[in-house]
């Protein structure tokens, strides 16, 4: 059963170019961070002690990695709109509301999408924050950043993984979307800026960073708390 929380916006006022400019259209995937043990550049990477999951491979591996990370920004949100850090604006409160309304449709659509396509669903994972200060403005938009410019470059990394056709339209939409979740708070952090398209996230080319999942689960912190596994090569 989905979870429903209550967050008030009284007195919030977003302008309507970035109501706009962060509204959701179509479907949305955000990718985050995993964090794995035991990886290796040239061989498979997997968790070790006992693991409890496999991601699966092909297609529905790519899903089920998209889905695990879906409930990882979701459960983020969730935090952060239920126990909003001192001093937060008015403006803030709206962004992270919106996101997390976003995060959340993103989550349950890949649940509901992978259930459809296969009975290999990765189950409800637990999350952790060990170096998160919920309270704090500068750590809460700090993980948000790293969550969302995490996601973008994953998941361009991840799309030529994709084999179906219908899953890469909605992938090209999908990163759309979440490249507009981080420029929206790389602007809270530094509002008026040209930091959302600073040169930690676009290349030479003028493009998004593309990485590679184990490059993804490397630059992550530990977020997972549930252990699972990937080989590296099922994908291929």
């Amino acid at each position: 059963m989905k979870k429903t929380i209550q967050v008030s916006n009284q007195g919030a006022t977003l302008d309507t170019s970035r109501r706009n400019f962060l509204k959701l259209s179509g479907v949305g995937l955000a990718i985050a961070g995993l964090t794995f043990i035991g990886c290796d550049d040239n061989d498979d990477f997997q968790i070790i002690d006992e693991p409890k999951y496999d991601l699966g491979t092909g297609d529905v591996g790519i899903l089920n990695y998209a889905y695990a990370l879906e409930q990882l920004e979701a459960d983020f949100y969730t935090k952060v709109v239920n126990n909003f850090y001192t001093g937060i604006s008015s403006i803030e409160k709206e962004v992270f509301t919106d996101l997390y309304h976003h995060e959340v449709i993103h989550r349950d659509f890949f649940k509901a999408a992978i259930s459809d396509a296969t009975d290999h669903v990765l189950p409800k994972l637990e999350f952790q924050y060990p170096n998160v200060n919920f309270n704090d403005r500068n750590s809460v938009l700090a993980t948000a950043k790293a969550l969302e410019d995490t996601g973008v470059a994953a998941y361009n990394g991840a799309g030529k993984y994709i084999s179906n056709p219908a899953y890469l339209v909605i992938a090209g939409k999908i990163v759309s979307v979440e490249a507009r979740h981080a420029s929206a708070i790389r602007n809270l952090i530094n509002p008026g800026s040209a930091d959302f398209s600073g040169d930690d996230v676009i290349d030479a080319n003028g493009l998004d960073l593309a990485k590679e999942p184990k490059d993804i689960v490397m630059a992550t912190g530990a977020f997972i708390k549930t252990p699972f596994t990937w080989k590296e090569r099922g994908i291929n």
